[in-house]
C-alpha cells in the first residue's frame, strides 16, 4: 500500500473519563464492570450491537469448566456473570458447573444488566481505529469510528480486551503470534445453531453412519464427500427445546489480524456450517434428518493472534509445576487445548493425537496463577490488556484463552487500572497487595 497524509484537520474529543475498555467480550465486561464498581468513569467500546464476545455474537454453545474439579475458582464477577446466564438453561442440573450450555440471547441481556448496573457507559458498534501516544508508551487517546465519524477519547487508563491486542500492538508494543518458529495458528471455528434436532432420536435413534456422530464425522472427513468437512471436530451442546449449539469443524490459515483474510474465513466457515448439517443429517438421520441451520456466529471463533510481551510472560513450565505468583489475580485450571494443526489432521482422524491431551492434564483440586505482571504490557505505561492476548508463551496460551479465566483476569486488569487511575496512570506501579485485597473482598478466588 501507498501512504496516505490526511489532511490538517480536528475531531471531536471526550476526557471525561477515568478507564476506558476497549471490547466487550467476557474480559472486557468485567475489566469495566471491575473499574466502575471501584469508583473510576468507565466507558466500554464494542464494535459490534451486543456484549459478550464469543458467547454471544460467536455462538459458543457452552461455558469451558467452571471448576478445578472439586469447586468454582472463577469467582466474583466471573461467577456472578455464569450464575445469572444459568437462568437460561433451566434444563442443566443446577449441581452441573462444567460445560454449561450457553443461551446466547440471554447472555447477552445478562451482560447488559450487569455492566450498566456496575455504572459504566457502553458505546456499542464502535471500533477503535487509531492510538495516538503523546511520548514513548504514553498513550494520550484513542481514535474510535462510529456513526458520529471520528472521535477521540482520552482517559487516565485504558485496558486493551480486543482479543488480538489492537491498542497494545498499535501502540508499539512488543509481541509474539503463533507458533515459534513457523508463526502458524491455531485453526478457527465458525459456530453454528441447528433448530428442529429431535430430541428423542438424538437420545434413543442409532446413527447411520459409525457408532457415534463423532465417528460418523470422522467417516465422512476421510471421505472429503463435503469439500470443507477436513476433520471431525465436533461439540455439542443442547441450548433449548429441539435447539442445538455446535462448535464444530476447522478453518486453517486464519489471521484474525488481517481484514481480507477474516472476511474471506467469515464466507467459508458460512459454508461449512451448512455442509455439517447436511453430514449430520446422514450421520444421524433420527436426530438432525429434519434439522434447520437457524444461525452462525457474527464473529468467528478465533482462538490466537497476538500474545502481548508483558513484565513476565506464563510459560508451559509454570503451568506444569501448578505455579503461585505473589503478584496473582486469579487461578486457571484448564487444559492446554491446542487444536489441531493442517499438518495433524490424519493424526486426529487416526484418533493418534487430541487437541487436549498434548500436555498433562490438572487433577482434582489444582490450578495455577496468573500473575499481574502477564498483563502489564513492556514499554506502555498506562495501558492494560486482558484476554486471550496476554503475555503467555503459545503453549499456555491454549489454556489461558477460554472465557471463565478471561472473565477472572478481566476483574483483575479492571480493578488495577482504577487504582492506576486514582494515581498517575502508571499501571506498573500498582500496588499488587492492595490489589489483590480489593479482589478478595470483591469475591475473587485468590487463596493464600
Amino acid at each position: 500500500m501507498s501512504p496516505y497524509t490526511f489532511s490538517p484537520r480536528s475531531i471531536p474529543c471526550e476526557d471525561q473519563w477515568d478507564v476506558i475498555v476497549a471490547g466487550g467480550g467476557p474480559a472486557g465486561c468485567t475489566a469495566a464492570m471491575a473499574a466502575a464498581r471501584e469508583g473510576a468513569r468507565t466507558l466500554l467500546l464494542e464494535a459490534t450491537g451486543s456484549l459478550g464476545g464469543m458467547g454471544t455474537s460467536g455462538l459458543i454453545p457452552a461455558w469451558c469448566p467452571m471448576t478445578d474439579g472439586q469447586q468454582i475458582i472463577y469467582r466474583g464477577l466471573a461467577e456472578q456473570v455464569y450464575r445469572a446466564a444459568r437462568a437460561g438453561v433451566p434444563h442443566v442440573p443446577a449441581d452441573q458447573h462444567d460445560w454449561v450450555p450457553i443461551n446466547p440471547e440471554q447472555l447477552k441481556r445478562v451482560y447488559d444488566e450487569q455492566v450498566t448496573a456496575a455504572g459504566v457507559t457502553v458505546r456499542f458498534l464502535t471500533a477503535v481505529a487509531a492510538v495516538d501516544l503523546e511520548g514513548p508508551g504514553q498513550v494520550a487517546a484513542l481514535i474510535v469510528a462510529n456513526k458520529a465519524g471520528l472521535t477521540a477519547l482520552r482517559a487516565k487508563v485504558c485496558v486493551d480486551a480486543t482479543g488480538d491486542g489492537d491498542v497494545c500492538a498499535w501502540a508499539g508494543a512488543e509481541f509474539s503470534q503463533g507458533a515459534p518458529g513457523t508463526g502458524e495458528l491455531q485453526p478457527a471455528t465458525h459456530c453454528f445453531i441447528l433448530s428442529n434436532v429431535d430430541d428423542y432420536g438424538l437420545r434413543h435413534g442409532k446413527p447411520a453412519l459409525g457408532d457415534t456422530p463423532q465417528r460418523g464425522l470422522e467417516r465422512v472427513a476421510e471421505s472429503k464427500q463435503y469439500g470443507l468437512i477436513r476433520d471431525a471436530h465436533l461439540c455439542v451442546a443442547q441450548l433449548g427445546p429441539r435447539t442445538a449449539g455446535f462448535n464444530a469443524g476447522h478453518l486453517w490459515d486464519v489471521d484474525n489480524t488481517q481484514p481480507d483474510n477474516i472476511s474471506s474465513a467469515l464466507m467459508q466457515g458460512r459454508q461449512l456450517a451448512a455442509q455439517l448439517r447436511d453430514a449430520l443429517a446422514a450421520i444421524h438421520p433420527a436426530a438432525y434428518g429434519g434439522a434447520f441451520l437457524a444461525a452462525t456466529g457474527a464473529l468467528l471463533g478465533v482462538r490466537e493472534t497476538r500474545r502481548i510481551r508483558g513484565d513476565y510472560e506464563l510459560t508451559i513450565a509454570d503451568y506444569l509445576a501448578r505455579r503461585s505468583f505473589p503478584d496473582e489475580v486469579c487461578r486457571n485450571a484448564y487444559p492446554v487445548d491446542i487444536h489441531t494443526g493442517r499438518k495433524e489432521i490424519q493424526q486426529a482422524l487416526d484418533r493418534k493425537i487430541h487437541a487436549m491431551d498434548r500436555y498433562e492434564r490438572f487433577k482434582r483440586g489444582e490450578s495455577h496463577g496468573i500473575p499481574y505482571r502477564c498483563l502489564t504490557p513492556r514499554g506502555l505505561r498506562n495501558v492494560l490488556v486482558a484476554g486471550r492476548c496476554i503475555s503467555t508463551d503459545r503453549a499456555v496460551q491454549g489454556s489461558t484463552r477460554v472465557m471463565p479465566v478471561c472473565l477472572a483476569m478481566g476483574q483483575g486488569a479492571g480493578t488495577a487500572a482504577a487504582l492506576a487511575a486514582a494515581g498517575d496512570g502508571d499501571v506498573h506501579a500498582v500496588d499488587t497487595a492492595a490489589l489483590r485485597a480489593r479482589l478478595k473482598a470483591a469475591g475473587a478466588y485468590l487463596p493464600d
